[in-house]
């Protein structure tokens, strides 16, 4: 079995790597040969935290795992991130674990490769402005990801702290572009598009301040209860996400879907846009909205890559266990 501490991690696998592990991923989930097990995500009645797992099987490239870990609110004052997971890896012939790779580098990474893969595929081809909600920990790695997609001209930002979003005039000023904070009223009139990236129970954005043509990427909602844009919202777009049984579930789609807004089969999965089994976007004044919930094998894709160059290498631990 290989350890790989997270210190590690960085220097094992790039965002772009990453980038294509989770798209693949996505493709297998859309053709049924990678599926999540229900995911387990409770407080835990002490420090605020969410806790739980995350899990899955890839038939193509027999990845099996989990991941477990969540959200402590209060770690930044510790010095630590807010995120703290760890991925486990298993032998899908025998069972035996193989792995044990730290997982926060990796989440924010993944997570990241999600709504820049929705960028990719469901953005409109001249978006130039590229809007921030949320400028925690996973912000900047969002940011890199999405930069990528479209040849944005200016970022702009809203966050419930403003002074926290000097990080993302940092990311921006690297690649040379105008950054702006921003009330959310002009988020919405300017941004074609948006990423939310928090960790609100309440809804951020509201329907009535996003325009059409607008490509929106909701990426922190993964809990019950959580919800970052109004359910209105959700019900004027066309709605894609990683997995439909987690959207309406602790996705960005569980309200909406409470409130008899949308239903079940009208949510697509990327994977079917990636494979070409779905058109996403069909004109420049439709509203598309990504709802990642952040599924396991999103994990579990990142996390073998890892695993298979700490092994190559003879970087991390071999434990004989």
């Amino acid at each position: 079995m290989i350890i790989v501490p997270e210190r590690d991690v960085a220097g094992l696998i790039t965002p772009a790597e990453c980038f294509e592990a989770v798209e693949s991923v996505f493709a297998s989930m859309a053709s049924k040969a990678a599926y999540n097990f229900p995911v387990i995500r409770e407080a835990i009645g002490h420090a605020d935290a969410l806790y739980g797992f995350k899990s899955g099987f890839d038939r193509q490239s027999l990845a099996l795992g989990l991941k477990s870990g969540g959200f402590w609110p209060g770690n930044m004052a510790k010095g630590l991130t807010n995120h703290q997971s760890t991925v486990f890896l298993f032998d899908a012939d025998t069972g035996r674990c193989k792995a044990v790779i730290g997982g926060n580098l990796l989440t924010a990474l993944r997570t990241a490769a999600a709504s820049s893969i929705s960028i990719k595929h469901l953005a409109r081809k001249d978006a130039k402005v590229i809007g921030m909600i949320g400028a925690g920990h996973q912000s900047t790695f969002q940011l890199r990801s999405a930069l990528a997609q479209r040849a944005f001209e200016k970022v702009i930002g809203w966050n419930i702290e403003p002074e926290a979003l000097t990080k993302l005039k940092d990311v921006a000023a690297e690649k040379g572009l105008l950054f702006e904070a921003v009330d959310l009223d002009r988020m919405g009139a300017e941004a074609d598009v948006i990423i939310t990236i928090t960790s609100s129970f309440d809804p951020i954005l509201k329907a009535a301040q996003v325009r059409p043509g607008v490509h929106l990427a909701c990426m922190g909602t993964d809990t019950k209860g959580k919800q970052e844009v109004e359910a209105e919202l959700v019900a004027k777009a066309t709605v894609f996400t990683d997995e439909i049984a987690q959207s309406i579930t602790i996705g960005e789609c569980q309200h909406a879907i409470a409130a008899g807004l949308i239903k079940q089969d009208a949510i697509v999965e990327l994977g079917a846009v990636i494979n070409g089994d779905h058109p996403g976007r069909t004109s420049d004044e439709e509203i598309t909205l990504f709802d990642g919930t952040g599924v396991g094998l999103q994990d579990l894709a990142v996390a073998s890559k890892v695993a298979e160059r700490a092994s190559a290498s003879g970087q991390g631990t071999d434990v004989d266990f």
